[in-house]
């Protein structure tokens, strides 16, 4: 296996092996017992080629015998039931999508009802919300006092128009979630180093953040390319939303700097795989 490399964080992530198969979790949310939830690694599965092995999509170009095998094992690793599990639809928008019991298994076992739909959000039992990324933001939410969760998927797009904020509202709306009580998790993706970007993506940032954020969120390569931190948008995202800083954890482990155990768009030029997030309360 390559080296795993890390970036310097508060509170790293813990590495999970079951049966040959990697996952990550925050240790910040493995102490909350009545919730469940990982990040896939492209390791422990059955797909071949630039799918190797741990492909968890059905829109690659993989064989879906292989992509199902992949489902079981990741759900028997971290530890829930794969039938449960309800699929994103994402498009890079902002939309949240409260899901019961009654959606399990939609995108995996069955077609899904819905469109554009780049987080998930619940309050019942065995729903395990399961979102898509290859440098892409996860961005994982518990409220541990009002016993309910959500997921959203943050590219640059669902960043700068804030999806933080909008699965942060919706949870007030649906379950009276106090943005005070919940405890978030920004999750493995593409770091600053890595993410090199045009003036036309950070013309948008300078529009959607005030300009004594500048510094923290792009520097310059030159006069057409500058490195963008999605991880610190997305943290003073939850912050803008009502979040303490102490419940807002952000994961050590970039996809781009680690194409050996995580799919990265940018590294792989496109020829990836997909990884997944989930995120359950328990039964």
């Amino acid at each position: 296996m390559a080296t795993l490399l890390r970036k310097k964080s508060a509170m790293p992530m813990c590495e999970n092996w079951k049966n040959g198969v990697l996952y990550f979790t925050f240790p910040s949310l493995d102490g909350i017992p009545f919730i469940t939830h990982g990040f896939s690694s492209r390791l422990g599965g059955v797909s071949e080629n630039e799918l190797s092995t741990m492909n968890l999509s059905f829109t690659r170009g993989d064989v879906p015998e292989r992509v199902e095998e992949n489902f079981l094992r990741i759900a028997d690793a971290i530890g829930f039931p794969y039938e449960r599990m309800v699929f994103s639809y994402q498009t890079h928008t902002t939309n949240v999508r409260e899901v019961t019991g009654r959606d399990c298994g939609k995108g995996y076992l069955f077609e899904r009802d819905y469109q554009d739909v780049d987080g998930l959000i619940t309050n019942e039992p065995d729903v395990v919300l399961t979102t898509f990324y290859a440098d892409c933001v996860p961005l994982y939410f518990v409220d541990p006092v009002r016993r309910a969760i959500g997921l959203s998927h943050s590219g640059w797009r669902g960043t700068v128009n804030d999806i933080a904020r909008v699965t942060v509202e919706k949870m007030h709306s649906a379950y009276g979630t106090s943005p005070s009580d919940l405890l978030a998790a920004v999750g493995p993706s593409i770091c600053q180093d890595c993410y090199e970007v045009g003036e036309d993506v950070i013309s948008q940032f300078r529009v959607h953040y005030p300009e004594t954020l500048w510094p923290l969120l792009f520097r310059s390569v030159n006069r057409e390319k500058y490195q963008l931190n999605l991880w610190e948008a997305c943290r003073q995202n939850l912050l803008g939303a009502g979040l303490s800083p102490e419940h807002i954890f952000v994961t050590d482990l970039c996809t781009c700097c680690n194409p050996g155990i995580l799919f990265s768009h940018r590294a792989s030029h496109g020829k990836r795989g997909n990884l997944a997030g989930f995120l359950a309360i328990r039964s």
